[in-house]
């Protein structure tokens, strides 16, 4: 048993005598705990270019969507390089029909604004995407739970009960045999020392 200072910071100091080891054990578990429970949003990007054709702006859209749809933020930029950075309008154009497709799902944090060779703009998934999300992630661990406790179906083998006798004959005998064998090797051991 040690003397643990639990909280310093109080007036007066609050100190217990309690085992350390455990004590530290218990308050890892709690950070663990409160980890597992954080939600961690990470930022995505996706680039486009001012010549970004049809088909390959639906491509990333549908990324951008997917992105969206697992709770991630996603940085969208158009990169300008040469001549290009004296037309901004056309990486203009395509981040303002960006923001119009994935409105039903996103909402702009930053609107697009010129930084150095690329124009910028961060996208956040509605609230109520997340709380989806969410409700999704809590009815598959409720269904793996019932899963997990819903009873199992006693399986019996099918073996008669003639097969299992001989089996359990055989191991006899052979236990017996085996029993015989080990006393008469410790008789001849002891005949032998006398």
């Amino acid at each position: 048993m040690d003397l643990v200072e639990v909280s310093p910071n109080a007036r007066p100091p609050v100190c217990r005598i309690l085992d350390y080891g455990k004590y530290k054990y218990n308050l890892s578990k709690k950070a663990a705990d409160s980890k597992k429970k954080q939600h961690i949003v990470s930022i995505k990007g996706m680039r486009y270019r001012p010549k970004t054709e049809e088909h390959d702006y639906q491509f990333k859209m549908k990324h951008v969507r997917a992105f969206l749809e697992q709770g991630n933020k996603v940085k969208c930029f158009v990169l300008f390089r040469g001549r290009e950075r004296a037309h901004t309008e056309f990486g203009r154009r395509i981040l303002d029909r960006l923001i119009e497709d994935l409105a039903d799902i996103a909402s702009v944090e930053n609107t697009p604004r010129m930084e150095g060779h690329s124009m910028n703009m961060l996208v956040a998934p509605l609230p109520s995407i997340l709380k989806k999300k969410e409700s999704e992630k809590k009815a598959k661990k409720s269904k793996g739970k019932k899963e997990k406790a819903a009873p199992k179906e006693d399986v019996k083998p099918d073996i008669s009960d003639d097969i299992i006798e001989d089996v359990i004959e055989d191991v006899i005998e052979d236990v017996i045999e085996d029993i015989k064998e080990d006393v008469k090797k410790d008789t001849e051991s002891i005949e032998r020392t006398e």
